[in-house]
């Protein structure tokens, strides 16, 4: 290799191996990545992707092989996420990893706040600062809001803003960045990673959305299994090359999934207030799919951790197949027969020290106990009876849930929900983070629940998915309902039409 070219490459990855217990988790990976280079990874749930940035970020040491930065001629490695950060590598991680109880100002420059003379921290001057960053990615937000009281989505973006802080970048790594971002955040990140490509700053981007790769990439490495498929110039693949390298096989359109026609109306909320949602009705009939979808803030999630009673109703009615309940636990939302799959798995859904057996059961041990006492056969056998159901690629149902890729992680939460055979089931983001397969698989599920005559309550802030999966769809803006579609209107509507009602700046004088 020539000298001009070694000085254009930022990383060098050489047969990266790495081994956890009866998992080969990368099975020699080989790459290089120049200065200022877009570089796509992409590969089902379980292909290693996360496991290779966490060897390149030093978080994870590989078995065998080497990952090496180009800093000013010289190869370095990382020994952990503190080198990295030295050697200007950065990490923006599909999980939100976040202070959630301090400001937004003090995660911004956490572990280097700014000081007055007296070694006090200057936080006229740490609010000023971060004003600047929150100016620049348009946010709407002030530097001393704590971060557990905004949106997921607010709290992605900034995780995403808070790498400008930093002088020295050379690398950063954005692990499904936009999962979570409405459209107009979406392309601040696509500008934001446009202005570094132009300072000759190299990014890793992974994600699921295809045509984003498409869309911003320069090159695209595509994984399986652990391997090294092959890496190629976007310009020379389209979407269907991909999911056919990544799968193993051609996809067919997986939001065409058989409808049922709706059945008895199975729940109706009436005139319901919460703390980020007004006045709210709606029904459900059993069989149908109903679709939830709003911009950041619109309350939507709220509203459902409402119903499922994980969040406190103000006032309003709530009836299951035309009886009038009080919800006033998550237990009592189980006993009705309701289950509620959070849009935060890792923090909400799973106990992630804990086994697949164990957070597969954990909705249901009263329907295996019997004086407290759980019945061991029928734990185990249920566990084993949901991984060949969901096709959870696992070593077996002892395996640590925290080691499973996300759809794999997805699939427990679903299964733990099942277990309790839920007649009304509410799915918040079912498919963040999630590969094209899983995808498939997961609304294939939906499919045979709705089948089953269950009634469906999807969440999505990807537009054409909330679409291409709802029988009927609600719309709301700023704790309201903005607007409904019917079925037959759905088919004719385009993504712009339902964006434009939940744009809405809801009016209550006007309203009343």
């Amino acid at each position: 290799m020539g000298r001009d070219m070694e000085d254009s490459i930022i990383l060098k990855i050489d047969n990266i191996v790495k081994t956890y217990p009866g998992v080969r988790a990368l099975k020699g990976i080989s790459t290089t990545i120049k200065k200022g280079e877009v570089r796509a990874l992409v590969g089902e749930n379980g292909a290693g992707k996360s496991t290779l940035i966490k060897c390149i970020m030093g978080v994870e040491e590989p078995t065998e092989g080497s990952v090496q930065i180009n800093v000013n001629g010289e190869f370095c490695s990382a020994k952990s996420v503190l080198d990295a950060a030295k050697l200007g590598m950065y990490a923006n991680y599909q999980h939100v990893n976040i202070a959630k109880d301090l400001t937004v100002a003090e995660n911004y420059y956490l572990g280097h706040l700014p000081k007055n003379n007296l070694g006090i921290v200057d936080w006229k001057k740490l609010n000023f600062e971060s004003q600047k960053i929150i100016d620049k990615f348009n946010l709407a937000i002030n530097p001393q809001d704590v971060i557990s009281q905004l949106p997921v989505a607010m709290q992605a973006m900034i995780t995403i803003s808070k790498i400008s802080v930093n002088q020295n970048i050379r690398l950063v790594i954005f692990d499904e960045p936009t999962a979570l971002l409405e459209n107009d955040k979406v392309q601040t990140l696509f500008r934001y990673i446009k202005e570094l490509k132009e300072q000759g700053v190299s990014i890793i981007y992974i994600s699921h959305r295809l045509e984003e790769v498409i869309d911003i990439c320069d090159t695209v490495t595509i994984m399986k299994d652990g391997e090294h498929v092959e890496t190629k110039n976007v310009s020379e693949v389209n979407k269907d090359y991909l999911i056919a390298k990544m799968v193993g096989r051609k996809m067919v359109d997986i939001y065409n999934i058989q409808h049922q026609k709706p059945g008895d109306e199975i729940l109706k909320v009436c005139n319901l207030y919460g703390e980020k949602f007004k006045d709210v009705s709606f029904s459900l009939h059993k069989g149908e799919i109903l679709g939830f979808f709003g911009l950041v803030g619109a309350g939507r999630s709220e509203l459902m951790r409402a119903i499922f009673g994980a969040e406190k109703i103000y006032s309003g009615d709530i009836f299951i197949s035309g009886k009038k309940i009080k919800i006033n636990s998550v237990r009592d939302a189980m006993m009705q027969k309701i289950g509620f799959l959070t849009e935060d798995r890792r923090s909400d859904g799973l106990a992630l020290s804990q086994s697949v057996e164990l957070n597969i059961n954990m909705y249901s041990y009263d329907l295996i106990s019997l004086l407290g006492i759980v019945d061991l056969k029928k734990e185990r056998k249920r566990a084993l009876e949901y991984q060949e159901k969901m096709r959870i690629k696992t070593p077996n149902v002892k395996q640590i849930v925290n080691y499973l890729s996300g759809g794999n992680q997805q699939k427990v939460v679903i299964s733990k929900l099942l277990c309790r055979d839920p007649d009304i089931l509410i799915f918040d983001e079912p498919t963040v983070g999630i590969d094209v397969g899983a995808k498939e698989e997961i609304f294939k599920l939906i499919e045979s629940l709705a089948a089953q005559g269950k009634g469906i309550i999807i969440i999505s802030s990807y537009l054409p998915e909330a679409m291409g999966l709802s029988d009927r769809m609600v719309i709301m803006a700023e704790g309201h309902i903005a607007g409904s579609v019917e079925a037959d209107e759905l088919k004719q509507m385009r993504e712009e039409d339902i964006l434009r009602v939940a744009s809405t700046i809801y009016d209550e004088e006007v309203a009343q």
